[in-house]
């Protein structure tokens, strides 16, 4: 048994497990010290929002759009407050979707290691930008992240995503736009336009197979949430009650959809998104309209 493990950790999968462990503990380290100066309460709606938004984004639909919109219309968290907010509770929920769909779908280790790592370098540089900017920035460019947050809903609804067909790889020219697309998805989705939606039709674009995106994805974010959480929460630019309950509702939904349910039909709950989200779109302009 020993062996099976130790031969495990010394492949690529095995050292990026070993490195995704590596930046799970820094970021508990990281947060709890920020937990342990308060005493938050988290109420229902907070605990429900994170175990409803985790267990549709294990199932591929995508947390940050729903999750601002219900910031939004419940004026759960302040606007400026939302990325931060976004970042920093949803990073264990994702984790933990890390931790089950990287060893279940074998996508090519270098491919999957090389996307991630181009994600948290975009992450790392979006992230300090957006916790400085101002509340009407952020409302801005929240507005302007879920009307593209809607678009792709719809886009992957009308089934111009990844497919059954394709490559588990990619090499060359389709490794390098690669690459660019996911630092690009890894610093937009610091300003909360999520990276689930947008990670599958790039993955379809390029050739590879619709399974291939989970990891991707899912390693993407576990590994660049905790780096852009770090400095929301550095900068004290989340807020503390709704980020804990995204968390402790999250892990168990994310645990009940993988591992119990793990798939089932989401289309018309991904057009109810997309309104909703079209809908949250609009508020969030219009406050930045008040505040100009």
């Amino acid at each position: 048994m020993w062996n099976t493990v130790l031969d495990t950790l010394m492949t690529p999968l095995g050292g990026l497990l070993g490195a995704l462990s590596a930046f799970t503990a820094f970021y508990l380290t990281m947060w709890w010290s920020a937990v342990a100066k308060t005493k938050p309460v988290d109420t229902a709606l907070e605990l429900g929002t994170g175990f409803v938004t985790n267990f549709f984004d294990t199932l591929g639909i995508g947390s940050f759009a729903p999750t601002t919109a219900i910031f939004k219309f419940f004026k759960m968290v302040p606007d400026r407050l939302i990325p931060g907010t976004l970042n920093v509770g949803h990073t264990l929920p994702t984790i933990t979707q890390a931790f089950i769909y990287t060893v279940a779908i074998d996508v090519d280790p270098k491919t999957l290691i090389f996307m991630i790592a181009a994600a948290v370098a975009g992450a790392w540089i979006g992230a300090g930008v957006v916790a400085s900017w101002s509340k009407r920035y952020v409302q801005i460019g929240m507005g302007i992240a879920l009307l593209v947050a809607a678009g792709l809903f719809a886009w992957k609804n009308l089934g111009l995503a990844a497919t059954e067909t394709g490559t588990l790889d990619l090499q060359g020219t389709r490794l390098v736009l690669g690459l660019a697309g996911n630092f690009a998805l890894g610093a937009l989705m610091t300003l909360g336009i999520g990276l689930y939606a947008p990670c599958m039709i790039l993955v379809g674009l390029l050739g590879m197979k619709a399974a291939a995106a989970f990891p991707i994805m899912m390693g993407s974010c576990a590994f660049l949430m905790p780096m852009s959480s770090a400095k929301f929460v550095q900068k004290g630019a989340y807020e503390l009650r709704p980020a804990m309950a995204l968390a402790i509702g999250g892990i168990p939904a994310v645990l009940i959809a993988a591992l119990i349910v793990k798939s089932m039909d989401v289309t018309t709950m991904r057009w109810l998104v997309v309104g909703v989200v079209l809908i949250a779109a609009a508020m969030m302009l219009r406050s930045a309209a008040k505040n100009e």
